[in-house]
């Protein structure tokens, strides 16, 4: 009983913080995101007051990311995704690269190890797909050629980030010798390319078909939870089964279910909780900012926000302008990408 009251103060406050400090700063012009993390810091356990349960936050905000990962992928399609690989990927690299230079300096300007630099710069070169979603959403960009590279150039990052941390624990332990470094890599792909390569192809004639059946019973209660159950279940099933993440097996998944018919009633009928569960994915991270740490490392705060906000961007925008985009399109993807991810 005591679990269930705590879940619901979790909802009730993250949701009410959320919604007044998003009001205030939609109001000034400010997108509701900003709002949305001040609204987790102010039920965050280092501000006074109301205190949230971080871990129900934290989890609701995995439902959150599993299903508005889940909502792109139905709106995508892989010809797409395929269709700006040759910036995308290149693109990803160079600016992950750039960006972890830049961070490992910051670092180790602060007395860091190069072995902490190192995971502190890759940590800060990944931009979340989450926050980047919202603003191709909120200006209509999502469907338009920058929103086509952005979110190729996301996916790069999250497949990258996937193999990072698998990646990490190996080089950093103590029995981390050169074989087993490749070993382990080499495991690591070989479990991505299995899972994108199972989800499409046999996810790709399996699940129409389950679709079709549970639609020819005109239960809209069915379908709704058969898409539920095939977009949390593959989320799921990728992390459990190949160790990645939720959110991209999610994403993956959204691809199959958006080449077939069921697409569009997929879309408005299974995910009215979607908003809801992401706004809690931006109270969630509000909730683990320490303001007392702005004053407590005011330089090494400021050369993190310089990494973000300036390094990447124009590591970004340099690669495609030498790469003939047109501004245009060059300048929105790069200030798109001026933020960090949620695996950071």
């Amino acid at each position: 009983m005591h679990g269930n009251l705590d879940l619901i103060l979790t909802l009730t406050g993250g949701l009410a913080a959320a919604l007044a400090f998003g009001y205030v700063t939609q109001r000034l012009g400010l997108s509701p995101i900003v709002g949305y993390l001040i609204g987790g810091v102010a039920v965050g356990p280092y501000t006074p007051g109301f205190i949230a349960n971080q871990e129900l936050a934290t989890q609701c905000a995995e439902i959150g990311v599993i299903l508005l990962m889940f909502g792109v992928g139905l709106q995508f399609h892989i010809e797409e995704l395929l269709a700006v690989r040759r910036v995308a990927i290149p693109g990803a690299v160079f600016q992950i690269a750039f960006a972890t230079f830049l961070g490992c300096l910051v670092a180790r300007g602060f007395g860091w190890s190069w072995s902490a630099g190192l995971v502190f710069g890759l940590a800060i070169s990944v931009a979340s797909t989450v926050v980047l979603l919202r603003v191709l959403a909120d200006n209509h960009d999502l469907h338009k050629a920058r929103g086509h590279i952005a979110v190729g150039w996301l996916v790069v990052e999250d497949i990258f980030t996937v193999l990072v941390l698998v990646f990490l624990p190996t080089i950093f332990g103590r029995d981390g010798d050169g074989a087993n470094l490749w070993l382990v890599l080499g495991l690591a792909v070989l479990k991505l390319a299995v899972m994108i390569t199972f989800i499409v192809f046999v996810g790709g004639k399996v699940i129409p078909k389950l679709l079709g059946h549970i639609a020819w019973t005109r239960s809209r209660e069915l379908f709704t939870l058969t898409v539920l159950v095939v977009a949390l279940g593959i989320a799921v099933g990728s992390a459990k089964l190949f160790g990645t993440s939720m959110a991209l097996g999610a994403f993956l998944a959204g691809l199959v279910v958006g080449r077939s018919e069921f697409s569009l009633r997929a879309a408005t009928e299974a995910l009215p909780m979607r908003d809801a569960f992401a706004v809690l994915f931006f109270v969630s991270v509000g909730m683990l900012f320490p303001p007392g740490f702005l004053t407590h490392s005011p330089g090494l705060v400021i050369g993190t926000m310089a990494v973000i906000l300036i390094g990447k961007p124009l590591a970004a925008l340099a690669l495609m302008l030498a790469m003939r985009h047109p501004i245009g399109v060059a300048l929105p993807v790069s200030f798109a990408l001026a933020q960090i991810g949620e695996f950071s």
